[in-house]
């Protein structure tokens, strides 16, 4: 009975010691799966910018959350690290491992960086998503990045842009001949077979730009971020619709060679974090634009919707542009046929679902 005893309290003790070892012997495996990084990421936004610069902020928040503060990417704003336009530089060359920001502010290395942000008359928001999650998008997207060194991820998406700022009404193609326009990616290529000259102009810049005169006309985002920029002070006739940018996607952009040192864990939670922030920025300015509007409206400025003239030469534009592009880029052609095959087809569905939803409570909400 006393070596029983012995043995039951001999076995209890080297239990109770084995379980004490445990968490010692586990720590250095767990340090492996879940190490601690530290990452910069520039963004091509001003803090001013609340909600495209705080999209970043948010982004980089949801990953530490998902990594138990492990994994951490500090955001800096244009002009810190570099400027807004040289973020993708900074990301291919390795000053920083990521980038906040729109692709097509890089129309100039290639075309193709505008297909993966907004192009004149293609995909609104609801297609883009579809296209890019569910039909191949990025996938093909990021075979592009990789001839780059990066990869990205949708990360924001701002819904259908607004058509501009101009000192005066447009009322015909005619007076578009000459103008000064800031407008990003291949709107202004689209706008410059019309006469207009097309300026690329930083976000923080716009503004001083439109207030010396250096420009005629601005295109930004849509009234909430206008009306951040004051554009409304200096220019008074706001255009729509917004052909140039029926939905523009921001992306969060890596530098390949570092992400490939990631573990699983953590690309995992920057895509989780990349969906989340893309919905929470849409549905921010979903929330904020409609009130930004009626501000707009009550400070004297004119809403005018662009003659019918105007936006068909600007289509018959951009489809020529298209063909031009298709015919020397492969890699723009195969993106481009794509979506405009997804885009065609998501309308035949949508003329007799969303879009008549739409018209039919516009209608009622009008007899109310």
């Amino acid at each position: 009975m006393r070596r029983r005893h012995a043995f039951i309290a001999g076995a209890g003790s080297a239990l109770a010691s084995a379980a004490l070892a445990a968490p010692a012997l586990a720590a250095p495996a767990l340090a492996q799966t879940a190490p601690a990084i530290r990452w910069r990421m520039t963004s091509s936004f001003t803090r001013t910018l609340d909600i495209t610069y705080g999209a970043g902020e948010y982004f980089c928040r949801q990953v530490a959350a998902l990594t138990d503060g492990q994994f951490q990417i500090s955001q800096f704003p244009a002009g810190e690290i570099v400027g807004g336009f040289q973020a993708l530089d900074a990301v291919q060359g390795g000053s920083v491992e990521a980038a906040y920001s729109g692709l097509l502010f890089n129309v100039g290395k290639d075309p193709t960086f505008a297909l993966a942000a907004a192009t004149p008359f293609m995909m609104n928001p609801r297609q883009q998503h579809a296209w890019m999650y569910h039909a191949g998008g990025n996938a093909m997207l990021n075979d592009f990045l990789k001839t780059y060194g990066m990869v990205a991820f949708p990360c924001g998406q701002t819904g259908n842009q607004w058509g501009g700022w101009f000192r005066n009404e447009i009322r015909s193609v005619d007076q578009l001949s000459g103008l000064k326009m800031r407008v990003a990616g291949l709107a202004g290529t689209v706008m410059q077979k019309v006469g207009v000259v097309p300026q690329q102009i930083p976000p923080g810049d716009i503004y001083p730009a439109l207030e010396r005169g250096v420009i005629d006309a601005v295109e930004y985002i849509g009234p909430y971020d206008d009306e951040k920029l004051g554009l409304n002070r200096v220019a008074k006739n706001y255009c729509y619709p917004g052909w140039g940018e029926g939905g523009t996607v921001f992306h969060a952009v890596f530098n390949g060679a570092k992400w490939a040192e990631l573990p699983a864990r953590y690309k995992a939670a920057v895509e989780t974090a990349a969906q989340a922030t893309t919905l929470n920025m849409m549905a921010e300015y979903d929330a904020k634009n409609p009130e930004a509007l009626r501000r707009l409206v009550a400070s004297g400025i004119t809403l005018r919707a662009f003659p019918n003239e105007v936006v068909e030469a600007l289509y018959r534009a951009s489809v020529e542009l298209y063909g031009e592009i298709s015919a020397r880029n492969p890699a723009f052609k195969a993106i481009y046929e794509s979506q405009v095959a997804f885009r065609d087809l998501n309308y035949q569905y949508h003329q007799v679902a969303d879009f008549q939803f739409d018209a039919m409570m516009l209608r009622l909400r009008r007899r109310s």
